[in-house]
């Protein structure tokens, strides 16, 4: 059990450490620190998505009851997850950096609404935060605790767990309506009223 928990923690820190900075992303007010913020988050992604990949590759390459094979076999709920974080978080992190970086000459330049709305879009940091909660039953397990063994307890660990992507989904989506609200220019109605009051 201590050697499964040995390789779990270390991917489940990753995952967890990659879903605390995606969700300080949109607080940035800075272009150069976003910038380099999503630098350190496309460098947590890459690596949680090559630990996982790494560990559910040897586990099927290995076959038996050694510890890489207990990991990879908690690791399942995870591997989705870790999959839509390699198909959509990576790709939009790269765009958030690049467009961070058209900054760079000017890197006291305030981070627009629009850079913040793109940090704070759902496919940024949900999927990492998703990644680094379903991690939490095969932690669970790896410490000794079969959380499947007693159906009283499997059906409300589900639950919560639902419950908390679904919270966790609503934050980040009313979170991106704000800033992309922000970063829309004036309609052409009110452009309009302005202009006449102006004409009176």
């Amino acid at each position: 059990m201590e050697s499964q928990l040995t390789i779990l923690l270390p991917i489940a820190a990753v995952w967890l450490a990659a879903g605390v900075v995606a969700d300080g992303l949109p607080r940035l007010h800075n272009t150069r620190v976003l910038r380099r913020r999503t630098g350190w988050l496309l460098v947590l992604a890459l690596t949680g998505v090559a630990l996982t990949a790494a560990v559910l590759g040897a586990g099927l390459l290995s076959a038996g009851t050694a510890p890489v094979d207990q990991a990879a076999a908690g690791l399942t709920v995870a591997a989705g997850p870790a999959l839509v974080a390699t198909l959509c978080s990576v790709r939009r992190i790269r765009r958030l950096r690049a467009g961070a970086g058209a900054f760079t000459s000017a890197p006291a330049t305030p981070a627009p609404h629009g850079l913040r709305a793109a940090a704070a879009h759902p496919l940024v940091g949900l999927p990492l935060q998703v990644t680094a909660l379903a991690m939490a039953p095969a932690l669970i397990a790896a410490a000794g605790t079969d959380l499947g063994a007693d159906p009283g307890v499997t059906g409300p660990a589900i639950t919560v767990g639902a419950l908390a992507v679904v919270v966790i989904g609503v934050r980040h989506a009313l979170r991106h309506n704000r800033f992309a609200e922000q970063a829309q220019p004036a309609s052409a109605g009110s452009a309009r009223t302005a202009a006449g009051a102006l004409h009176v």
